[in-house]
């Protein structure tokens, strides 16, 4: 599993290891780290031309660190210094004992085009909104080169906590983060800015409970239930799916068919495709006597293709099992049933549904994912799935957030969000 820290944790973190280290021990790790993280990418370090990107923070420091390591193995190292008085002095000294040399911005922009890595050390997991003009200035000379841009602890320009974008930033190939993840790394749209991650140990002790984690395959297997000797259809557990209409009947399809294919021992459908239902899927149990008697359930999903079938969104929502409301059933629902409810109720809105429910933009939704799903949670009460790019899902009484990465724009389509409903 994956786990992902907010910055104030990192710092305490950090704070409390270098209380027990000698000066500059942590730093040391984590541009060793990043240099070795540089030599596998550059694949022959000895003649290659680095180009170090260099802020006032730790950051910068790391990156002068790292770069005096590559120096030392032969690559030709040019530090370009954002803010040159308030550059890490340590750093600085080590790179210039390396042979490596010190460019100004103004004349950076031959160095940068010629190099086969730059390094980013521009703003460290502190920095707020996008990068400053003179930054700006800079990475976008290096997206016009043909470098492999490295981005020390994240990338500069995106927040470590939230994943937000706001304003411009720095678009890395690799991203080498120290100590943990930080959510920002894990959740679009920063996520896509970070490239691939690779994490450097540096001895943190964090917490029990991150503020965000996403599981791998291993985690999810875990927590799968696999059939016993004894299991039979209904102790494997009985789904109710309340979907479809007369316009939407392969929605009702779709849905039963996730529900088939993700293990349960039975499905039972309610609403107007039952033909069809049955002919694709015979072993169904079908009614059309509406969701309070379809007969037993352990739990429903209701909304998929549902149209304007309030009835039967509140008819399910009055049920005392666990409650999946998708597509049209997150607009039928009404918030303070949802909210009343004893049993467990899950939401599963893409963005475009989330910003209708949260009365914003869906652009606000897409560029602030985190903030849209505990908000949405909150207001509901309930759990919620927020589909896309990044998947997360919150928990109404708060606490850490579970984010699927893995996504791909392969998966929109038509019809996908029923199937993963059922």
């Amino acid at each position: 599993m994956r786990t992902a820290y907010s910055v104030e944790t990192v710092r305490a973190a950090e704070r409390e290891l270098m209380a027990r280290l000698p000066e500059g021990t942590l730093m040391q790790r984590a541009a060793a780290g990043l240099a070795a993280a540089c030599a596998d990418l550059l694949g022959r370090v000895y003649g290659s031309r680095v180009v170090l990107l260099v802020g006032s923070g730790d950051n910068g420091g790391d990156a002068l660190y790292a770069g005096a390591r590559l120096a030392r193995r032969g690559a030709g190292v040019s530090a370009v210094l954002l803010n040159p008085e308030r550059a890490h002095a340590g750093g600085l000294a080590a790179l210039r004992r390396a042979g490596g040399s010190v460019v100004p911005a103004a004349g950076a922009e031959g160095v940068i085009l010629r190099a086969d890595l730059v390094l980013d050390g521009i703003v460290g997991i502190g920095g707020k909104g996008g990068l400053r003009a003179d930054a700006a200035a800079l990475v976008a000379v290096v997206e016009r080169s043909r470098a492999a841009v490295v981005a020390v602890d994240l990338p500069s320009g995106v927040d470590a906590d939230t994943g937000e974008v706001r304003g411009e930033a720095v678009r890395a190939d690799l991203t080498v983060t120290f100590g943990t993840h930080k959510p920002g790394l894990l959740i679009d749209p920063a996520r896509e800015y970070a490239g691939v991650v690779r994490l450097v140990d540096i001895g943190l002790t964090l917490p029990g409970e991150a503020e965000v984690e996403a599981l791998q395959h291993v985690d999810v297997a875990r927590l799968l239930p696999v059939p016993g000797a004894e299991s039979d259809k209904y102790r494997r557990g009985v789904v109710g799916i309340a979907a479809g209409s007369a316009r939407y009947p392969g929605a009702a399809v779709l849905a039963v068919a996730g529900a088939l294919r993700g293990g349960a021992g039975a499905v039972r459908y309610v609403g107007p495709a039952g033909d069809a239902v049955i002919a694709r899927f015979p072993e169904t149990l079908v009614s059309d006597q509406g969701p309070a008697k379809a007969g037993r359930v352990q739990a429903w999903v209701v909304g998929p293709g549902a149209g304007d079938d309030a009835a039967s969104v509140a008819e399910v929502l009055e049920a005392e099992v666990p409650v999946l409301i998708d597509a049209d059933g997150l607009r039928l629902a009404d918030r303070e049933v949802v909210r009343g409810r004893r049993a467990p109720t899950l939401m599963t809105p893409h963005a475009g549904e989330a910003a209708a429910l949260l009365g914003v933009a869906r652009e606000e939704v897409e560029g602030a994912r985190l903030a849209a799903v505990r908000e949405l949670a909150g207001r509901y009460g309930a759990t919620v799935l927020l589909k896309g790019s990044t998947t997360l899902v919150a928990d109404a009484g708060g606490g850490v957030v579970r984010v699927n990465s893995t996504g791909t724009g392969w998966l929109a389509t038509a019809g996908s969000g029923d199937v993963l409903s059922g």
